[in-house]
């Protein structure tokens, strides 16, 4: 093994660690929560030993990173997860290798996503992005719809060529009444899920947890778990 490996190696194991014992302690099976990578910053060659390692989901939130890294990964069996915000002017790219995107949040970006999708002629996976910091008609201060909006998007993705509403994502808010209060942000997004659901059975998919928050969303019933850090190490500073 190269060191770099076994260094992704130990990183993953205590990151399974983590995730295994979160879910024994919320009477919860290993296999309903998946782990899903988030490579950002990170070169394409991390992706490939992570590949090598077993990950199968990967995550990006950059277009101008994400773009030539799915390119010079093509060849392995990634499903690879959008979770920026998305400007429309770099959806058609995104288009061309997301399987999922996470960050949907907005009515403009919807019918872009559609209208890129058919051109490409995939299917994108969507998650409606939930802000839980936002007032009613705004966007969180990280990216997301107030909750108030999750129904309305929600029935516009159904109904879009191309597109496949899978259920909601969410980032823990820095601000409002949920700052600092992770596992109940995380809890009150399965409830806008299990409301979700009851007129889109599929739309399953609940995504919420990082690092530092795997367990409080683990605990709460999240499917998806969005890890960085833990597993590649602390990101160089940009800029």
């Amino acid at each position: 093994m190269t060191d770099r490996k076994t260094e992704l190696a130990r990183s993953l194991a205590m990151v399974e660690e983590r995730i295994a014992s979160a879910c024994a302690a919320a009477g919860r099976k290993r296999e309903e929560v998946t782990l899903i990578v988030v490579t950002k910053t990170y070169p394409a060659s991390d992706v490939r030993l992570l590949h090598e390692l077993g990950v199968r989901h990967v995550a990006e939130n950059r277009d101008q990173d994400a773009a030539p890294k799915a390119e010079a990964c093509s060849d392995l069996d990634l499903i690879w997860h959008f979770v920026g915000q998305l400007q429309t002017n770099k959806v058609r790219s995104v288009a061309g290798y997301a399987d999922v995107v996470q960050s949907v949040d907005r009515l403009k970006l919807i019918s872009s996503l559609s209208a890129a999708a058919v051109r490409a002629e995939r299917e994108l996976g969507c998650l409606i992005q939930v802000a839980l910091d936002a007032e009613s008609g705004e966007r969180g201060e990280r990216g997301g719809v107030g909750p108030d909006g999750i129904e309305e998007l929600a029935a516009a993705v159904a109904k879009s060529p191309g597109l496949r509403l899978d259920g909601l994502m969410t980032v823990a808010p820095l601000t409002g009444p949920y700052a600092g209060r992770q596992q109940a942000a995380f809890e009150r997004l399965m409830e806008f899920s299990s409301s979700l659901r009851a007129g889109h059975p599929a739309a399953n998919m609940v995504s919420a947890g990082m690092s530092a928050d795997l367990g409080e969303a683990v605990a709460a019933g999240a499917t998806h778990v969005r890890v960085g850090t833990a597993v590649l190490g602390v990101r160089p500073r940009l800029g």
